[in-house]
């Protein structure tokens, strides 16, 4: 069973919230991060990113970096800026994109069921990632980005959400983006522990992206326990944040690939190899997006080529099944010799939100190929979590995305 709480939050005030909400912290490079923030000084990336309030060649984790993102955040809570909820309530975050809504519960999820996976997990995580997170949450007292999670979607939370986006939201916002950003409360007694119950009956919950957040926050709050011995389970920091979101309103986008060479081949030799992988054919440029699981494309000298896996190439495994992990076996790895995708610089990945014309530039730019895939389907990432597997890097790339500083946990 889960156990998702709700939580006394501290948030900014509703005049703030539009200019404080910001992309997750690791979207951004260095310099793309420092010039977002001098650009808004209200923007959360300022107190997430803290290390762009100081000279370039700065050593961006040193203490005195964590500590500015201490102080940011609890001047901005001493002045008003942020308010701090004295009611544990559950919230209603909408997120409107295109046309399509979805809308999660943000709560608070236990670090024992990580542990124990109750929440699951398909993606590594890197150490020195997870460092610096760690030492941001130790630094701040608090968990200042949530992590995205997803559940198999439940009759009485739907009904609950849907009766608690009838009241006057807490935020709506359109960001710059074109993203609509609306929050609501959930402070009836009865409706909070209806919203419990149900995801304590509900099981497994799954995480859909953040997993360095995730596991930074799961180990900052074991330290703490090895601090405090006689801890019983119920403070704050027994417990991370995050957003909860149904699986059925959830859209995750392709995440394609483009490769710097062709691994001393001539494009007619490629061909050739990748005719012997796959079933391959030229397609005009309008036809160029994969149209179901099995099929990807491929950009190679301003032309489109359509790739169809055969059939008895597919094994039954729910990882080696995936499209991204036959490209790597059957193409990526043997004919272009790119053995380690997470280590080997002559690949690159482009989220699904770039859009196919970004592949085309590349290509024309530093590139010798791209690869265009069908999503990973939100089943195929359960059935990897269910198994106890892990994904390859860059499987998926879910839209939208969270915002950091609307919502913050204070671990005393």
């Amino acid at each position: 069973m889960a156990d998702i709480r709700p939580f006394p939050c501290i948030r900014p005030s509703r005049e703030k919230a539009a200019s404080v909400a910001a992309l997750p912290y690791d979207v951004y490079s260095r310099s793309e991060a420092k010039l977002k923030a001098a650009e808004n000084p209200d923007s959360f990336l300022n107190i997430d990113r803290p290390e762009t309030q100081f000279a370039d060649d700065a050593d961006m984790y040193s203490e005195q970096v964590y500590q500015k993102a201490h102080d940011l955040l609890w001047e901005r809570v001493a002045d008003g800026s942020f308010i701090r909820d004295e009611k544990r309530c559950y919230y209603v975050y909408e997120l409107t994109m295109d046309g399509r809504t979805q809308t999660g519960i943000t709560a608070c999820a236990s670090i024992d069921d990580y542990e124990n996976q109750v929440i699951k997990k398909h993606e590594n995580t890197r150490a020195d990632k997870e460092a610096d997170r760690i030492r941001h949450v130790d630094s701040c007292n608090a968990q200042t980005g949530p992590i995205f999670l997803a559940y198999r979607s439940n009759e009485t939370v739907e009904r609950i959400v849907t009766e608690a986006k009838k009241q006057e939201p807490l935020y709506d916002f359109v960001s710059e983006d074109g993203i609509r950003h609306r929050v609501f409360a959930i402070r009836e007694d009865d409706r909070i522990q209806a919203v419990q119950d149900a995801f304590a009956a509900i099981g497994e919950i799954y995480i859909a992206d953040g997993h360095h957040r995730a596991a930074s926050a799961v180990k900052a709050g074991l330290r703490r326990r090895q601090l405090h011995p006689g801890y019983t389970g119920e403070e704050e920091f027994n417990y991370f944040l995050s957003v909860l979101f149904p699986h059925d309103q959830l859209l995750i986008l392709d995440y394609n690939r483009v490769v710097k060479d062709l691994g001393g081949l001539s494009k007619q030799a490629f061909l050739e190899k990748a005719g012997q992988a796959f079933e391959i054919g030229q397609i005009p440029r309008e036809g160029r997006r994969p149209q179901k699981k099995g099929n990807f494309t491929m950009y190679l000298d301003g032309q489109w080529y359509l790739c169809r896996i055969k059939p008895q190439d597919i094994p039954d495994d729910p990882v080696k099944s995936l499209d991204v992990s036959l490209l790597q076996d059957l193409l990526l790895e043997p004919v272009l010799g790119i053995h380690d995708p997470k280590t080997d610089s002559r690949i690159d990945f482009i989220g699904g939100i770039r859009g196919l014309d970004e592949l085309e530039r590349r290509v024309s730019a530093d590139c010798a190929a791209a690869f265009a895939m069908y999503p990973t389907s939100i089943s195929e990432l359960f059935a990897v979590a269910d198994a106890g597997l892990l994904m390859p890097p860059k499987s998926t790339w879910f839209e939208p995305k969270l915002r950091s500083g609307l919502f913050i946990h204070a671990l005393d």
